[in-house]
């Protein structure tokens, strides 16, 4: 079913970009979560409504008001068994050394993160530096460069959406791009552009428009047909009634994005 879903990419991916195309297979779904509860009890039993429909999970640590190494790694430990990527939205910018230096702190990224969130602005070492730190603890890892956002009046122009992806494209270290999933337009470029390399999206939402602080909303569905191998929802499923129904209704929109692509 993967080469009937995904295409030639499915026979020619490896790693962590083959880990996800299988993951996505199995539950039939291209959801990732943006798991936006600040508590460890939040976290955690939202993981567990939505564990079947959800394929990554999409986390700001520091967030957390009551972390802690331990509960952190319970929760880490949980996600796998479940089948899911933990991708730890930093949005790392600096340098390559810092990069590697932020890696490891209290949080300890590198320890448990699958992927992570990186800027191109400080030019392609703070690949480098990431996928060192992942190294450093015998862990396999990706970055996602932002090469596109859907926050309104953002600063991430065409120009600067080739350089990133040119450079991107290049770089073994890179698992692939965020794109903008409220512009299906761009996103078709921007899938053009891409190669065989992931497309993530977030700015998508089964109601579409305008949300708070300047976010835009497009449909999954339509980001998908467009060029999204991963859609990132965060308020549409936490916030819902019933996380699990909504997760699922997601889950079966990107999913028939993604065959009707294919």
């Amino acid at each position: 079913m993967g080469a009937e879903v995904w295409g030639p990419r499915w026979d020619s991916a490896s790693g962590l970009a083959k880990r996800w195309m299988e993951a996505c297979v199995a539950k039939q779904s291209l959801v990732v979560l943006a798991a936006d509860r600040n508590t460890m009890d939040g976290l955690t039993s939202l993981l567990n409504e939505v564990s079947e429909s959800v394929v990554a999970l999409k986390t700001h640590v520091d967030l957390v008001v009551d972390w802690t190494a331990q509960a952190w790694a319970e929760f880490c430990e949980e996600a796998h068994s479940h089948g899911m990527l933990i991708f730890e939205d930093r949005k790392f910018a600096d340098i390559g050394k810092i990069s590697r230096d932020q890696m490891g702190g209290i949080y300890d990224i590198r320890s448990w993160s699958d992927l992570v969130t990186a800027h191109l602005i400080s030019g392609p070492d703070i690949v480098a530096g990431l996928q060192a730190s992942w190294a450093d603890v015998g862990r396999e890892g990706g970055v996602l460069l932002l090469a596109q956002m859907s926050s309104r009046g953002n600063l991430l122009n065409e120009d600067y959406t080739s350089t990133v992806v040119a450079a991107g494209k290049k770089n073994n270290g890179v698992f692939g791009f965020i794109g903008n999933g409220s512009q299906p337009e761009g996103l078709r470029k921007l899938r053009k552009q891409a190669g065989n390399k992931m497309i993530w999206t977030p700015g998508v939402n089964l109601t579409t428009g305008d949300g708070e602080m300047g976010q835009r909303y497009g449909s999954p569905y339509e980001a998908v047909l467009a060029g999204s191998d991963g859609i990132i929802v965060g308020s549409g499923i936490h916030r819902a009634n019933n996380p699990a129904h909504a997760a699922r209704a997601y889950a079966d929109a990107s999913w028939r994005g993604l065959l009707e692509r294919n």
